[in-house]
C-alpha cells in the first residue's frame, strides 16, 4: 500500500510539471450536428436521464471528443447506459457503436449485469439493435475492438473503478485502449475531479480522482493531451463530502441526510479530457 502511494506521488509530480503543455481546448463545432441534437432528444432515453444533461452536458461533451456519425466508437463500462442511449441511435447508419461492460462470459455477477444490459438493447431494437457487445473486465478481460479499427474510446466517471488494479494494471489498460484506436483516434474521458490540493488515496475511495494523474496515466500509454475543457465543472463541488462523490445527485448515497445541501451543489465536478493516439 505504501509503495503504491508512493508510485502515485511520483506520477503526479511529474504530470504536474508537463501538464503547463496541455492547453484547454476548443470543442470541435464547426456548425451544429443536427443528427446528435436529434439522438439527444430522441424516444430512445429514458426520461430519468434526460433530466442529468443539465449537468452532464451531452451534446457540448461528444462535441468537445469530436464525434462524428460515420466513426467507429467504443463506449467503456457503459453502466446502465446513460451515453448509450445517445450513442446507438447517433451512430446506428454509418456508424457502429461498442458497448464494451461486464463480461458476459464472466462470473456470475458479471454476467447478470451482461444481461440486464443487453434486456435494455432488446428492449428497443429501433434504436439499439446494431450495438455490438464487448467486454471490458480489467485486469483480465479487454475485448474492446480489434487493434487500430476504433476511431474513438469514451469513458464517463469510471477511472476512479479502475485504481485498485494497481498502476502496472493501469498502464495496461491503457495500453489496451491505445492499441484499440487507430492513428488519430481520440480517447475521451470524463472524470470526478479532486482538488489538487487535496490528498489522492491509494484506492480512489472518494470517486475523486487527480486530473494530472489521470493525464499522466494516459499520457504513459503513448496518447498525447489533444485539450481539456470545463464544460462538467461544477465550482460549488468541494469534493469533501461524507462518504465521497456518492453523497452528491442522482445518488444521494447518505439518503436524507444533508439532502439539500447536496442538492444545491449538484452533480460533482468534472475534468473532460481528450487524447489523441499518435
Amino acid at each position: 500500500m505504501m509503495m503504491k502511494r508512493v508510485i502515485l506521488a511520483a506520477a503526479l509530480g511529474a504530470a504536474m510539471t508537463t501538464g503547463g503543455a496541455a492547453m484547454a481546448a476548443k470543442a470541435d463545432t464547426a456548425g451544429d450536428d443536427a443528427a446528435l441534437k436529434a439522438a439527444i432528444a430522441g424516444s430512445a432515453r429514458t426520461p430519468a436521464n434526460v433530466v442529468r444533461d443539465g449537468a452532464r452536458h451531452p451534446y457540448e461533451t461528444l462535441r468537445f471528443f469530436g464525434i462524428k456519425p460515420t466513426m467507429t466508437v467504443v463506449e467503456l463500462a457503459p453502466g446502465g447506459g446513460w451515453y448509450t442511449e445517445i450513442l446507438a441511435p447517433y451512430l446506428r447508419e454509418q456508424g457502429k457503436l461498442i458497448a464494451a461492460g461486464s463480461d458476459p462470459q464472466g462470473s456470475e455477477g458479471a454476467r447478470r449485469s451482461a444481461a440486464r444490459f443487453q434486456q435494455k438493447l432488446d428492449a428497443n431494437p429501433a434504436a439499439f439493435d446494431k450495438v455490438e457487445i464487448g467486454a471490458f473486465a480489467p485486469p483480465a478481460t479487454y475485448r474492446i475492438a480489434p487493434k487500430g479499427t476504433a476511431d474513438m474510446v469514451l469513458t464517463f466517471r469510471n477511472i476512479h473503478n479502475w485504481i485498485p488494479i494497481g498502476d502496472e494494471g493501469l498502464k495496461a489498460l491503457f495500453g489496451q485502449v491505445y492499441d484499440s484506436l487507430k492513428p488519430g483516434g481520440v480517447f475521451g474521458v470524463v472524470e470526478h475531479r479532486l482538488p489538487a490540493n487535496k490528498a489522492q488515496d491509494a484506492k480512489a475511495s472518494s470517486g475523486y480522482m487527480h486530473e494530472a494523474y489521470v493525464i499522466k496515466l494516459a499520457e504513459s500509454a503513448g496518447f498525447k493531451l489533444a485539450g481539456k475543457s470545463d464544460i462538467n465543472a461544477n465550482p460549488k463541488d468541494k469534493a469533501d463530502h461524507e462518504g465521497g462523490v456518492w453523497a452528491l445527485p442522482p445518488t444521494y448515497g447518505n439518503k436524507d441526510v444533508d439532502r439539500a445541501k447536496y442538492e444545491a451543489i449538484g452533480e460533482s465536478d468534472r475534468m473532460t479530457l481528450k487524447f489523441v493516439k499518435p
